[in-house]
């Protein structure tokens, strides 16, 4: 996940987007100076390259500029104008129009050396961001005659009166290079040490969902509200924390990456910690590994248990456990250290449990789904038996999309698409009610048991966002009920803050009980889970958190419970790296048992979340940011193969094949295993020996042996199983010129009998197999020419038999013609009648049926070789 759910999903810094329950808007507006009623679009990567200058930008764009300088009163940044005045009385009245329409941030900036008014409809800090917004016509809000102006040396961003093209002394530090580090493979002294020291830095602490793949906002340095403390900082750092301060880490982690290459000066342990920490919550864990380890053999004593934490992840991001479990011993000793809580026991790494989880036996069948798209497609939900309901931040418009900052995302609306029973795969994605999607984020949604209810996760907004003391706009559960066909406008549950995040709900079977996660007063880590009960008339009791069986100090979110499972994904256990998905048992009295990692290829380096199941079929869906996959994060489906045991079966059939006249065994004959419809089951070719075997058959159960071989003919048995037996089958084979006899002095081709139903001159299906062998020996001796002759017994008048053996003759010549012998190969197929019968059934006294069939009969006789 590394883009939009970590805003969205809860933030949730779980890796592709699981970043922090709160952030999720971040790009919308961060400063109490931003236009907070406006829905810009955000920078896309046409309008402008981060590494260019404003006047680069705005020259490109041909928007017009200019350049104010040390104004009293007038903060420094850049103010999209609307239009200028002298008269005050017109003034008032431009900006009431403004303010009705939308522009509540409008104002104006007075020059005292002209007297003129400057009207403003937005202010931003960076350029940058002022030519997007400029350049997008405000989100298409205002498409008159605009420009923009600079003001500088004036009052500092965030209020203090400071020039802020001061830059400070370069601070000295020796770092070591990255090249040299990425190598190392075993840990410097400070992993042998017994104690490592917490680095005592002054934090802003905002309230965080935790943010990525297992970060925690408070850590950030800069606060999101003043770049102040930033003064001895060189524009392009200041430029790298505004955009880190608002989770454009992407951005941000380029910047900084621009930064450290200028030299030492710029190679402080906050950069690099930034640096890293920015790859980290956009899960590039490569980049965020290589940073953490200059960081680590750099500034080690110093490493807080949280920085230990994400190093540690990293480690397992790129696969490397050996040295992850060294670093989780570390994070444990350091943790050990400082104030202790009911968590401890749960966050210590578990060695011998991680080997086992790696030595899992794969039980699971998984498939990337068609429905993913290049963006963040995740948190699959069972509708109904035929439908999913999903999030996805999938670009459906061609124009003016509406884009998340975290990485240029779209953003996250609800889709539903039909379940391919045969597949499993999902089709035809539609987008959900008009009703539930709106201009911010939708997702994660369940449904009660009739599917009349639904919650589901959205943005906390009213008219315009919404937003804490600190900026961070969190993140809410909404409840929408369905009347008809139709969901109706969705509100609010009663547990939801302006000051906490509320997101993830899961229903219970019943519908009874809602799960969700939540980073509210009370919670044992980052993000943890509760439960409420769904009251008769609607309503919830009191949150309950579920406690550190479930919970640890990190990250718990994406839970589904099925009624006697809890399935939910954490990076707070012992696992691969990221967030992984876990199990625990439920029980009404005992509650939830022991969680148990559910392994590969569920769980991979990556995060691994949003995991939903149909305990009957064991068939179900998750999502993963692990390579391979479409875009950020995909959707799988996945089969659990569950290995049932099977009574012992000895029920089977052997034997050996043989040439009939010499007896020598004959090897690579090919045996085929037919059922009675004539379907091939298996086959094999008989071993040098002559043997062959087929096992595991059906009990008491009838099977044919068809055995061919070349310039032999084909061979069928017809062959019945016993119960936990073996039945012997041995099968002779007759060469095709066996099948030439001479009778009487005349050379024929001695078939079985070819056999007619009485009164009829088609081909029986046993026919056929005869003739095929005459066809068989035609063929291996291409230059053979036959006649046929037909007869019949002596039932029914004499002329009408010999009509019925002529039509029977020809109609042998006919299939033997439509096997590939060529017409001039049969000189002749005549029918005879009853006048050459084979005993003394002529009527003249009475015979079996056995005896009739004697005379109904044909013959092919030899004319040439």
């Amino acid at each position: 996940m590394k883009k939009l759910i970590a805003a969205f999903i809860f933030l949730l810094s779980y890796g592709s987007y699981a970043q922090d329950f709160e952030n999720i808007d971040s790009e919308e507006i961060v400063t109490s100076n931003e236009t907070e009623n406006i829905n810009f679009s955000p920078v896309d990567s046409e309008t402008f390259s981060i590494t260019e200058t404003f006047e680069e930008a705005a020259d490109r764009n041909e928007i017009p500029h200019r350049t104010f300088s040390g104004l009293t009163g007038v903060e420094n940044g850049y103010y999209i104008i609307s239009g200028v005045f002298s008269n005050g009385k017109t003034l008032n009245k431009t900006l009431k129009k403004l303010y009705k329409k939308g522009f509540d941030s409008a104002g104006y900036i007075l020059n005292p050396e002209n007297d003129l008014n400057y009207v403003y409809l937005a202010y931003y800090p960076f350029g940058l961001e002022a030519v997007d917004a400029c350049a997008s016509n405000l989100d298409d809000t205002y498409t008159n005659d605009k420009w923009i102006l600079e003001i500088e040396n004036s009052v500092a961003i965030g209020g203090d009166e400071v020039d802020l093209n001061e830059e400070a002394a370069s601070i000295e530090n020796s770092i070591a290079p990255v090249e040299s580090i990425a190598a190392t493979s075993d840990f410097s002294e400070l992993e042998k040490t017994e104690l490592v020291q917490e680095t005592q830095e002054s934090e802003i602490t905002v309230p965080a969902f935790s943010s990525d793949v297992a970060t925690d906002i408070s850590e950030v340095e800069t606060p999101a509200s003043t770049l102040s403390e930033t003064t001895s900082k060189t524009k392009l750092l200041q430029r790298a924390d505004h955009y880190f301060d608002k989770m454009w880490y992407a951005e941000a982690a380029e910047l900084y990456e621009q930064a450290l290459e200028k030299g030492d000066k710029n190679r402080s342990r906050e950069v690099i910690q930034k640096t890293a920490d920015a790859y980290y919550f956009n899960t590039n864990m490569e980049k965020a590994y290589q940073w953490y380890n200059v960081l680590y053999e750099n500034y080690g004593k110093e490493m807080s248990s949280e920085n230990i934490f994400k190093y540690a992840h990293s480690l397992k991001g790129t696969g490397k456990y050996a040295r992850s479990k060294r670093l989780m011993r570390l994070y444990s000793k350091k943790i050990k250290d400082e104030p202790t809580t009911e968590l401890s026991g749960n966050l210590k790494a578990n060695e011998s449990e991680l080997d086992n989880i790696l030595n899992t036996k794969k039980d699971f069948e998984i498939k990337n789904l068609a429905v993913n798209t290049e963006y963040s497609d995740f948190s699959p939900m069972f509708l109904d038996s035929n439908q999913v309901v999903f999030s996805s931040a999938k670009d459906s418009s061609f124009f003016n999309t509406r884009r998340y900052k975290w990485n240029d995302q779209p953003y996250l609306d609800l889709y539903v698409a039909k379940i391919n029973e045969e597949s499993n795969d999902l089709k035809n994605a539609l987008k959900f009610s008009k009703k539930i999607n709106t201009k911010y984020h939708e997702a994660s949604v369940t449904f009660s048991p009739d599917n009349s209810t639904m919650y589901f996760t959205r943005n906390n907004y009213g008219k315009k966002l919404k937003r804490d003391n600190n900026g961070v706009n969190h993140l809410k559960i909404y409840k929408s009920t369905k009347v008809g066909t139709e969901w109706t406008e969705a509100v609010e549950v009663s547990f939801n803050s302006d000051n906490y995040s509320t997101g993830h709900p899961a229903l219970s079977p019943d519908g009874k009980q809602l799960y969700f996660v939540s980073d509210m007063p009370g919670s044992l880590g980052k993000t943890d889970i509760f439960v409420v009960d769904v009251q008769e008339d609607g309503s919830f009791s009191e949150p309950r958190n579920l406690g550190p069986t479930i919970n640890t100090e990190q990250r718990e979110m994406f839970p589904f419970f099925n009624g006697t499972k809890l399935y939910f994904s954490s990076d707070g256990f012992t696992g691969l790296g990221g967030l992984d998905v876990y199990e625990s048992a439920f029980d009404a009295e005992e509650g939830f048992a022991e969680v148990k990692n559910l392994g590969q290829p569920v769980n991979s380096n990556k995060d691994d979340f949003s995991y939903i199941v149909n305990e009957e079929n064991q068939q179900g869906y998750f999502a993963s940011n692990r390579e391979g996959g479409k875009g950020d994060d995909d959707i799988y489906s996945f089969k659990r193969l569950i290995i049932e045991e099977v009574p012992e079966n000895n029920n089977a059939i052997a034997g050996f094949v043989t040439e009939m006249v010499t007896g020598e065994v004959m090897p690579q004959a090919l045996v085929q295993l037919l059922d009675e419809n004539g379907i091939k089951l298996k086959e094999m070719e008989t071993e040098d020996d002559g043997s062959f075997i087929f096992e595991d058959l059906n009990d008491t159960t009838k099977y044919t042996l068809k055995t061919t071989q070349d310039k032999f003919v084909d061979n069928e048995r017809l062959v019945e199983t016993t119960v936990n037996d073996t039945v012997k089958v041995d099968i002779a084979m007759k060469r095709l010129e066996e099948m030439i006899a001479v009778e009487d002095g005349i050379k024929k081709i001695k078939t079985e009998m070819i056999y007619f139903n009485f009164d009829k001159s088609y081909i029986r299906p046993d026919a056929a197999k005869e003739l095929d062998k005459l066809v068989s020996v035609m063929k291996e001796f291409p230059t053979m020419v036959i006649k046929i002759e037909s007869h019949t017994d002596s039932r029914g008048s004499k002329v009408y038999n010999e009509y019925l053996s002529d039509k029977r003759a020809k109609s042998t010549r006919d299939y033997i013609i439509s096997q590939g012998i060529d017409a001039s190969r049969i000189e002749s197929a005549i029918g005879y009648g009853e006048n050459r019968l084979l005993n003394d059934c002529d009527g003249s006294s009475p015979c079996s049926e056995a005896d009739h069939l004697l005379n109904r009969r044909s013959e092919f006789i030899i004319l040439n070789m």
